[in-house]
Protein backbone atom coordinates (compact mmCIF):
# COMPACT_ATOMS: atom_id res chain seq x y z
CA UNK A 1 0.00 0.00 0.00
CA UNK A 2 1.32 3.80 -0.63
CA UNK A 3 0.47 6.21 1.78
CA UNK A 4 0.32 9.72 -0.29
CA UNK A 5 -0.13 12.71 2.17
CA UNK A 6 -1.05 16.29 0.69
CA UNK A 7 0.33 18.25 3.57
CA UNK A 8 -1.37 21.77 4.02
CA UNK A 9 2.12 23.10 5.59
CA UNK A 10 5.50 21.53 5.71
CA UNK A 11 5.35 19.97 9.83
CA UNK A 12 2.35 17.01 9.03
CA UNK A 13 5.26 15.04 8.97
CA UNK A 14 6.32 15.65 12.65
CA UNK A 15 6.45 11.56 13.89
CA UNK A 16 7.46 9.95 10.55
CA UNK A 17 11.32 9.57 9.44
CA UNK A 18 13.17 8.74 6.03
CA UNK A 19 11.08 9.66 3.65
CA UNK A 20 10.74 12.17 0.92
CA UNK A 21 8.55 15.63 0.79
CA UNK A 22 7.88 17.18 -2.69
CA UNK A 23 7.46 20.66 -3.16
CA UNK A 24 7.04 19.91 -6.51
CA UNK A 25 3.66 18.09 -8.11
CA UNK A 26 4.75 17.75 -11.73
CA UNK A 27 4.48 14.01 -12.75
CA UNK A 28 8.07 13.48 -12.80
CA UNK A 29 8.21 14.56 -9.60
CA UNK A 30 5.64 11.91 -8.01
CA UNK A 31 7.31 9.38 -9.80
CA UNK A 32 10.54 10.13 -8.12
CA UNK A 33 8.76 10.02 -4.80
CA UNK A 34 6.90 6.85 -5.46
CA UNK A 35 9.76 5.10 -6.25
CA UNK A 36 11.51 5.60 -2.65
CA UNK A 37 11.87 2.90 -0.66
CA UNK A 38 9.08 4.33 2.12
CA UNK A 39 5.83 3.91 1.71
CA UNK A 40 4.75 6.77 2.61
CA UNK A 41 5.18 10.39 0.63
CA UNK A 42 4.23 13.81 1.35
CA UNK A 43 3.48 16.57 -0.98
CA UNK A 44 3.74 19.90 0.78
CA UNK A 45 0.99 21.71 -1.41
CA UNK A 46 1.41 24.80 1.72
CA UNK A 47 -2.56 25.47 0.84
CA UNK A 48 -2.78 27.25 4.57
CA UNK A 49 -0.94 30.12 2.83
CA UNK A 50 -4.11 30.01 -0.17
CA UNK A 51 -7.51 31.21 -0.06
CA UNK A 52 -10.17 28.74 -1.03
CA UNK A 53 -9.95 28.60 -4.43
CA UNK A 54 -6.49 28.20 -4.82
CA UNK A 55 -6.51 25.77 -2.17
CA UNK A 56 -9.02 23.65 -4.01
CA UNK A 57 -7.37 24.03 -7.85
CA UNK A 58 -4.68 23.14 -6.02
CA UNK A 59 -5.40 19.90 -4.82
CA UNK A 60 -7.26 19.23 -8.10
CA UNK A 61 -3.83 19.74 -9.66
CA UNK A 62 -1.72 17.14 -6.86
CA UNK A 63 -4.21 14.33 -7.75
CA UNK A 64 -4.90 14.77 -11.16
CA UNK A 65 -0.76 15.07 -11.59
CA UNK A 66 -0.63 11.69 -8.88
CA UNK A 67 -3.00 9.64 -10.90
CA UNK A 68 -1.08 9.94 -13.91
CA UNK A 69 2.00 8.95 -11.81
CA UNK A 70 0.74 6.03 -10.21
CA UNK A 71 -0.58 4.99 -13.88
CA UNK A 72 2.96 5.08 -15.22
CA UNK A 73 4.64 3.18 -12.32
CA UNK A 74 1.87 0.69 -12.55
CA UNK A 75 0.45 0.89 -8.91
CA UNK A 76 -3.15 0.60 -9.13
CA UNK A 77 -5.64 2.81 -7.40
CA UNK A 78 -6.75 0.32 -4.96
CA UNK A 79 -3.38 0.40 -3.53
CA UNK A 80 -3.39 3.79 -3.16
CA UNK A 81 -4.41 5.88 0.11
CA UNK A 82 -4.87 8.97 0.30
CA UNK A 83 -5.05 11.66 3.37
CA UNK A 84 -5.11 15.04 3.51
CA UNK A 85 -3.21 16.50 6.52
CA UNK A 86 -4.12 19.53 8.23
CA UNK A 87 -3.40 21.19 11.57
CA UNK A 88 -4.29 19.85 15.00
CA UNK A 89 -5.34 22.62 16.35
CA UNK A 90 -8.07 22.97 13.75
CA UNK A 91 -6.88 25.85 11.72
CA UNK A 92 -6.49 25.20 7.90
CA UNK A 93 -9.08 24.45 4.73
CA UNK A 94 -10.35 21.55 6.86
CA UNK A 95 -13.64 20.81 5.20
CA UNK A 96 -12.63 22.46 1.82
CA UNK A 97 -9.67 20.23 1.07
CA UNK A 98 -10.87 16.88 1.90
CA UNK A 99 -14.23 17.56 0.15
CA UNK A 100 -12.35 18.73 -2.90
CA UNK A 101 -10.31 15.53 -3.31
CA UNK A 102 -13.78 12.79 -2.55
CA UNK A 103 -15.34 14.74 -5.91
CA UNK A 104 -12.31 14.35 -7.27
CA UNK A 105 -11.91 9.94 -6.74
CA UNK A 106 -15.60 9.44 -7.44
CA UNK A 107 -15.16 11.32 -11.03
CA UNK A 108 -12.42 9.25 -11.57
CA UNK A 109 -12.83 5.59 -9.36
CA UNK A 110 -15.93 5.80 -7.87
CA UNK A 111 -17.40 7.18 -5.01
CA UNK A 112 -15.74 7.67 -1.66
CA UNK A 113 -17.86 5.49 1.31
CA UNK A 114 -16.66 8.31 4.16
CA UNK A 115 -14.13 10.85 5.26
CA UNK A 116 -12.78 10.14 8.43
CA UNK A 117 -11.50 13.51 10.46
CA UNK A 118 -8.73 12.53 12.87
CA UNK A 119 -6.80 15.79 14.29
CA UNK A 120 -4.95 14.11 17.13
CA UNK A 121 -1.73 14.82 17.42
CA UNK A 122 -0.73 12.49 20.55
CA UNK A 123 3.11 14.14 21.37
CA UNK A 124 1.52 17.35 20.85
CA UNK A 125 -1.00 16.54 23.63
CA UNK A 126 -3.83 17.00 21.13
CA UNK A 127 -6.49 14.34 21.83
CA UNK A 128 -10.25 13.81 20.91
CA UNK A 129 -12.23 12.50 23.40
CA UNK A 130 -16.15 11.98 23.18
CA UNK A 131 -15.89 13.52 20.07
CA UNK A 132 -14.68 16.70 21.47
CA UNK A 133 -11.18 18.12 20.35
CA UNK A 134 -8.95 19.26 23.16
CA UNK A 135 -5.52 20.75 23.77
CA UNK A 136 -4.01 19.61 27.05
CA UNK A 137 -7.14 18.17 27.94
CA UNK A 138 -8.34 21.71 26.94
CA UNK A 139 -11.63 21.92 24.49
CA UNK A 140 -9.15 23.81 21.47
CA UNK A 141 -11.37 26.76 20.71
CA UNK A 142 -11.01 27.92 23.95
CA UNK A 143 -7.23 28.42 22.70
CA UNK A 144 -5.96 31.00 21.22
CA UNK A 145 -5.45 28.81 17.68
CA UNK A 146 -9.19 29.07 17.54
CA UNK A 147 -8.88 33.03 17.41
CA UNK A 148 -7.08 33.00 13.99
CA UNK A 149 -8.05 35.49 11.84
CA UNK A 150 -8.27 33.47 8.35
CA UNK A 151 -9.14 30.07 9.96
CA UNK A 152 -11.07 30.95 13.28
CA UNK A 153 -13.84 28.87 14.74
CA UNK A 154 -16.21 28.70 17.68
CA UNK A 155 -16.53 25.05 18.29
CA UNK A 156 -13.93 21.70 19.62
CA UNK A 157 -17.35 19.51 19.19
CA UNK A 158 -15.91 18.18 16.08
CA UNK A 159 -19.54 17.39 14.54
CA UNK A 160 -20.62 21.20 15.21
CA UNK A 161 -17.12 21.83 14.20
CA UNK A 162 -17.87 20.35 10.89
CA UNK A 163 -21.25 21.41 10.58
CA UNK A 164 -19.76 25.28 11.04
CA UNK A 165 -16.99 24.94 8.59
CA UNK A 166 -19.12 23.20 6.10
CA UNK A 167 -21.61 26.30 5.99
CA UNK A 168 -23.87 23.63 7.08
CA UNK A 169 -23.77 21.23 4.61
CA UNK A 170 -22.93 18.58 6.76
CA UNK A 171 -25.02 18.83 9.57
CA UNK A 172 -24.11 17.76 12.81
CA UNK A 173 -26.62 15.04 13.20
CA UNK A 174 -25.54 13.26 10.04
CA UNK A 175 -21.71 13.18 11.49
CA UNK A 176 -20.74 9.93 12.68
CA UNK A 177 -18.21 9.07 15.62
CA UNK A 178 -15.90 6.47 15.66
CA UNK A 179 -15.36 6.35 19.54
CA UNK A 180 -12.79 5.65 21.79
CA UNK A 181 -14.45 2.40 23.13
CA UNK A 182 -14.38 0.85 19.96
CA UNK A 183 -11.38 1.56 19.42
CA UNK A 184 -9.84 0.48 22.69
CA UNK A 185 -11.56 -2.74 22.08
CA UNK A 186 -9.70 -3.39 18.69
CA UNK A 187 -6.52 -2.42 20.52
CA UNK A 188 -6.82 -4.28 23.45
CA UNK A 189 -9.00 -7.73 22.54
CA UNK A 190 -7.30 -7.94 18.75
CA UNK A 191 -9.71 -10.64 17.99
CA UNK A 192 -13.10 -9.58 18.81
CA UNK A 193 -12.45 -6.49 19.18
CA UNK A 194 -10.91 -6.29 15.53
CA UNK A 195 -13.76 -7.90 13.69
CA UNK A 196 -16.06 -5.39 15.24
CA UNK A 197 -14.07 -2.31 13.80
CA UNK A 198 -14.05 -3.30 10.99
CA UNK A 199 -17.91 -4.23 10.64
CA UNK A 200 -18.56 -0.88 11.94
CA UNK A 201 -16.01 0.49 9.03
CA UNK A 202 -17.81 -1.80 6.28
CA UNK A 203 -21.21 -0.40 7.18
CA UNK A 204 -20.33 3.29 5.74
CA UNK A 205 -21.27 4.47 2.65
CA UNK A 206 -22.24 7.44 0.76
CA UNK A 207 -18.91 9.39 1.90
CA UNK A 208 -20.19 9.92 5.15
CA UNK A 209 -18.26 12.43 7.38
CA UNK A 210 -16.80 10.09 10.52
CA UNK A 211 -15.15 11.97 13.51
CA UNK A 212 -12.58 10.17 15.30
CA UNK A 213 -11.61 9.39 19.19
CA UNK A 214 -7.85 9.47 20.05
CA UNK A 215 -6.01 9.41 23.32
CA UNK A 216 -3.34 6.89 23.11
CA UNK A 217 -1.36 5.55 19.41
CA UNK A 218 -2.61 2.14 19.92
CA UNK A 219 -6.42 3.13 19.19
CA UNK A 220 -4.92 4.63 15.80
CA UNK A 221 -2.61 1.50 15.28
CA UNK A 222 -6.05 -0.53 15.48
CA UNK A 223 -7.82 1.93 13.35
CA UNK A 224 -4.88 1.16 10.83
CA UNK A 225 -4.95 -2.05 10.74
CA UNK A 226 -8.10 -2.42 9.92
CA UNK A 227 -7.94 0.25 7.45
CA UNK A 228 -5.74 -2.05 5.65
CA UNK A 229 -7.88 -5.08 5.77
CA UNK A 230 -10.59 -2.59 3.66
CA UNK A 231 -7.97 -1.57 1.17
CA UNK A 232 -9.64 -2.46 -2.19
CA UNK A 233 -12.59 -2.88 -0.45
CA UNK A 234 -13.68 0.51 0.67
CA UNK A 235 -12.99 3.90 -0.59
CA UNK A 236 -11.44 5.85 2.45
CA UNK A 237 -10.62 9.32 2.76
CA UNK A 238 -9.03 11.03 5.85
CA UNK A 239 -8.37 14.93 7.04
CA UNK A 240 -6.04 13.76 9.45
CA UNK A 241 -2.71 15.54 11.27
CA UNK A 242 -0.05 13.49 12.37
CA UNK A 243 -0.30 10.82 14.22
CA UNK A 244 -2.72 8.91 12.15
CA UNK A 245 -0.15 8.39 9.63
CA UNK A 246 1.79 6.46 12.21
CA UNK A 247 -0.83 4.09 12.40
CA UNK A 248 -1.76 3.61 9.20
CA UNK A 249 2.46 3.20 8.65
CA UNK A 250 2.59 0.61 11.57
CA UNK A 251 0.19 -1.47 10.17
CA UNK A 252 1.86 -2.44 7.55
CA UNK A 253 4.34 -5.29 6.79
CA UNK A 254 7.41 -3.06 7.58
CA UNK A 255 6.47 -0.97 10.84
CA UNK A 256 8.65 2.68 11.05
CA UNK A 257 10.44 1.87 13.39
CA UNK A 258 12.67 4.35 15.51
CA UNK A 259 14.29 6.99 13.87
CA UNK A 260 17.74 6.00 12.56
CA UNK A 261 19.70 8.75 13.40
CA UNK A 262 19.03 10.27 17.09
CA UNK A 263 18.87 14.28 18.40
CA UNK A 264 22.93 14.30 18.77
CA UNK A 265 23.47 12.47 15.52
CA UNK A 266 21.07 15.11 13.49
CA UNK A 267 22.23 18.23 14.89
CA UNK A 268 25.67 17.00 13.72
CA UNK A 269 24.57 17.25 10.22
CA UNK A 270 25.34 20.60 10.74
CA UNK A 271 27.13 22.07 7.62
CA UNK A 272 30.81 22.76 7.96
CA UNK A 273 33.35 24.99 6.06
CA UNK A 274 36.12 23.27 3.95
CA UNK A 275 38.25 23.10 7.38
CA UNK A 276 35.76 21.08 9.19
CA UNK A 277 34.49 24.21 10.96
CA UNK A 278 31.23 24.59 11.78
CA UNK A 279 29.38 27.03 10.05
CA UNK A 280 26.77 29.48 11.78
CA UNK A 281 22.94 29.00 12.11
CA UNK A 282 19.92 30.98 11.68
CA UNK A 283 16.80 30.80 13.36
CA UNK A 284 13.37 32.10 11.42
CA UNK A 285 10.20 33.19 12.87
CA UNK A 286 7.36 34.21 11.08
CA UNK A 287 4.44 32.35 13.65
CA UNK A 288 2.19 35.11 14.88
CA UNK A 289 0.43 32.97 17.63
CA UNK A 290 1.48 33.86 21.24
CA UNK A 291 3.25 30.93 22.12
CA UNK A 292 5.87 31.84 19.46
CA UNK A 293 6.07 35.11 21.00
CA UNK A 294 6.65 33.81 23.62
CA UNK A 295 9.48 31.70 22.64
CA UNK A 296 11.00 34.37 20.56
CA UNK A 297 11.28 36.49 23.72
CA UNK A 298 12.96 33.17 25.28
CA UNK A 299 15.49 32.41 22.75
CA UNK A 300 16.71 36.26 22.59
CA UNK A 301 17.61 36.47 26.30
CA UNK A 302 20.66 34.76 25.50
CA UNK A 303 23.39 37.20 24.25
CA UNK A 304 24.72 34.71 21.58
CA UNK A 305 21.44 35.28 19.45
CA UNK A 306 20.92 38.61 17.58
CA UNK A 307 17.48 39.53 16.95
CA UNK A 308 16.18 41.03 13.74
CA UNK A 309 12.63 42.79 13.61
CA UNK A 310 10.52 42.93 10.52
CA UNK A 311 8.27 45.80 11.12
CA UNK A 312 4.69 44.11 9.31
CA UNK A 313 2.89 47.49 9.18
CA UNK A 314 5.65 48.58 7.71
CA UNK A 315 5.98 46.08 4.86
CA UNK A 316 2.49 46.70 4.57
CA UNK A 317 2.34 50.22 4.02
CA UNK A 318 4.99 50.13 1.19
CA UNK A 319 3.43 47.11 -0.67
CA UNK A 320 0.68 49.25 -0.68
CA UNK A 321 2.26 52.47 -1.89
CA UNK A 322 2.61 53.19 -5.60
CA UNK A 323 6.50 52.22 -5.92
CA UNK A 324 6.58 48.80 -3.90
CA UNK A 325 9.42 46.66 -5.43
CA UNK A 326 11.85 50.03 -5.48
CA UNK A 327 11.14 50.76 -2.13
CA UNK A 328 11.04 46.86 -0.86
CA UNK A 329 14.74 46.06 -2.51
CA UNK A 330 16.21 49.14 -0.25
CA UNK A 331 14.54 47.58 2.78
CA UNK A 332 15.75 44.15 2.25
CA UNK A 333 19.31 45.46 1.20
CA UNK A 334 19.41 47.10 4.56
CA UNK A 335 17.88 43.78 6.32
CA UNK A 336 20.47 41.52 4.40
CA UNK A 337 23.19 43.47 5.68
CA UNK A 338 22.02 43.37 9.08
CA UNK A 339 22.01 39.75 8.80
CA UNK A 340 25.47 39.66 7.28
CA UNK A 341 26.55 41.82 10.83
CA UNK A 342 25.62 39.39 13.10
CA UNK A 343 27.25 36.34 11.11
CA UNK A 344 30.10 38.37 11.03
CA UNK A 345 30.00 39.20 14.84
CA UNK A 346 29.71 35.07 15.49
CA UNK A 347 25.64 35.41 16.56
CA UNK A 348 23.15 33.70 15.55
CA UNK A 349 20.55 35.55 13.57
CA UNK A 350 16.51 35.65 14.53
CA UNK A 351 15.06 37.18 12.20
CA UNK A 352 11.01 37.63 12.90
CA UNK A 353 8.22 39.17 12.48
CA UNK A 354 6.84 41.78 14.33
CA UNK A 355 4.18 40.21 16.90
CA UNK A 356 0.57 40.31 16.59
CA UNK A 357 -1.39 40.24 13.46
CA UNK A 358 -2.94 43.09 11.39
CA UNK A 359 -6.42 43.98 10.71
CA UNK A 360 -8.01 43.67 7.25
CA UNK A 361 -10.95 44.02 8.40
CA UNK A 362 -14.04 41.34 8.01
CA UNK A 363 -15.38 38.97 4.88
CA UNK A 364 -13.93 37.22 1.87
CA UNK A 365 -12.47 40.43 0.43
CA UNK A 366 -10.16 40.70 3.95
CA UNK A 367 -9.64 37.07 4.07
CA UNK A 368 -8.11 36.93 0.86
CA UNK A 369 -6.24 40.23 1.67
CA UNK A 370 -4.95 38.58 4.41
CA UNK A 371 -3.44 35.72 3.06
CA UNK A 372 -1.95 37.39 -0.08
CA UNK A 373 -0.33 39.57 2.73
CA UNK A 374 1.28 36.37 4.91
CA UNK A 375 2.58 34.96 1.70
CA UNK A 376 4.18 37.82 0.69
CA UNK A 377 5.57 38.38 3.73
CA UNK A 378 7.03 34.73 4.10
CA UNK A 379 8.23 35.52 0.29
CA UNK A 380 10.24 38.53 2.07
CA UNK A 381 11.83 36.12 4.56
CA UNK A 382 12.22 33.58 2.22
CA UNK A 383 14.82 35.83 0.30
CA UNK A 384 16.52 37.05 3.20
CA UNK A 385 17.27 33.45 4.61
CA UNK A 386 18.00 32.17 0.50
CA UNK A 387 20.29 35.25 0.56
CA UNK A 388 22.54 34.09 3.51
CA UNK A 389 22.30 30.49 3.05
CA UNK A 390 25.41 29.28 1.15
CA UNK A 391 27.45 30.81 4.73
CA UNK A 392 25.02 28.45 7.05
CA UNK A 393 24.94 25.70 8.57
CA UNK A 394 21.27 25.32 9.94
CA UNK A 395 18.51 26.66 9.40
CA UNK A 396 15.33 26.66 12.09
CA UNK A 397 11.97 27.68 10.66
CA UNK A 398 8.81 28.15 12.56
CA UNK A 399 5.67 28.67 11.03
CA UNK A 400 4.37 26.23 8.69
CA UNK A 401 3.57 29.03 5.99
CA UNK A 402 6.55 30.89 6.28
CA UNK A 403 9.29 27.30 6.08
CA UNK A 404 6.70 26.29 3.42
CA UNK A 405 7.88 29.65 1.53
CA UNK A 406 11.15 28.91 2.42
CA UNK A 407 11.57 25.96 1.02
CA UNK A 408 9.86 25.84 -2.49
CA UNK A 409 10.52 29.97 -3.23
CA UNK A 410 13.52 30.95 -1.05
CA UNK A 411 15.85 27.94 -1.51
CA UNK A 412 14.16 26.68 -4.57
CA UNK A 413 14.26 23.40 -3.92
CA UNK A 414 12.09 20.61 -5.57
CA UNK A 415 12.07 18.46 -2.40
CA UNK A 416 13.50 17.08 0.70
CA UNK A 417 14.33 14.19 2.71
CA UNK A 418 12.91 13.89 5.98
CA UNK A 419 15.68 12.50 8.55
CA UNK A 420 13.98 12.76 11.85
CA UNK A 421 13.01 14.69 14.95
CA UNK A 422 14.87 17.14 16.34
CA UNK A 423 13.18 17.09 19.26
CA UNK A 424 9.13 16.09 19.60
CA UNK A 425 7.27 17.17 16.42
CA UNK A 426 10.37 19.48 15.57
CA UNK A 427 11.66 17.78 12.32
CA UNK A 428 14.86 18.00 10.59
CA UNK A 429 14.66 17.57 6.46
CA UNK A 430 17.74 18.49 3.90
CA UNK A 431 17.49 18.80 0.49
CA UNK A 432 16.97 14.90 -2.35
CA UNK A 433 18.00 15.49 -5.14
CA UNK A 434 19.12 18.83 -5.34
CA UNK A 435 19.70 20.28 -8.80
CA UNK A 436 23.55 21.76 -7.59
CA UNK A 437 22.61 24.11 -5.18
CA UNK A 438 24.92 25.98 -2.83
CA UNK A 439 23.19 24.41 -0.03
CA UNK A 440 22.76 21.07 -1.12
CA UNK A 441 22.85 19.33 2.27
CA UNK A 442 21.51 22.39 4.35
CA UNK A 443 19.70 20.79 7.54
CA UNK A 444 16.04 22.53 8.30
CA UNK A 445 14.59 22.31 11.59
CA UNK A 446 11.04 22.55 10.69
CA UNK A 447 9.05 24.24 13.45
CA UNK A 448 5.27 24.26 13.68
CA UNK A 449 3.76 27.81 15.03
CA UNK A 450 1.45 25.99 17.41
CA UNK A 451 4.26 23.16 19.65
CA UNK A 452 5.98 23.37 22.32
CA UNK A 453 6.62 25.41 25.44
CA UNK A 454 8.09 28.84 25.94
CA UNK A 455 11.33 27.20 26.18
CA UNK A 456 11.53 24.71 23.50
CA UNK A 457 12.66 27.22 20.53
CA UNK A 458 15.93 28.32 22.37
CA UNK A 459 16.04 24.16 23.38
CA UNK A 460 16.05 23.46 19.32
CA UNK A 461 18.72 26.12 19.20
CA UNK A 462 20.92 24.70 21.66
CA UNK A 463 21.14 21.31 20.38
CA UNK A 464 21.56 22.45 16.96
CA UNK A 465 24.76 24.76 18.32
CA UNK A 466 25.95 21.26 20.76
CA UNK A 467 25.92 19.34 17.76
CA UNK A 468 29.19 20.74 16.55
CA UNK A 469 30.67 21.80 19.52
CA UNK A 470 28.98 25.20 19.96
CA UNK A 471 27.02 25.84 22.84
CA UNK A 472 25.68 23.64 25.44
Amino acid sequence: MTIVVIDDDPTGSQTVHSCPLLLRWDVDSLRRGLRHRSPLLFVLANTRALGPEAAAERNREILSALHQALEAEGIPESQLLLVSRGDSTLRGHGVLEPTVLADALAARFGPVDATLHVPAFLPGGRTTVDGVHLLHGEPVHTTAFAQDRSFGFSTSALDAWLEEKSGGTIPAQAVRRLGGDLLDRAADAPSAGAEELLAWLQALQGNVSVVVDAERPEQLDALGAAVRRLQGRKRLLFRAAASLINGLVNAGEEPLGPQPLSAPALANLRCRDSRGVALPGLVLVGSHVPLADAQVAELLKDGRCAGLELPVARIARVLEGGTPDLLLADLEQEWGEHLQGCLAQGRTPVLYTSRGELTFGEGASAQRRRLQFGLSLAQLTARLVAACAPQLGYVISKGGITTGTLLAEGLALDAVQLEGQLLPGLSLVRPWVPAGLPWHDLPIVTFPGNLGDRNTLAQAWRLMEAGSGGVG
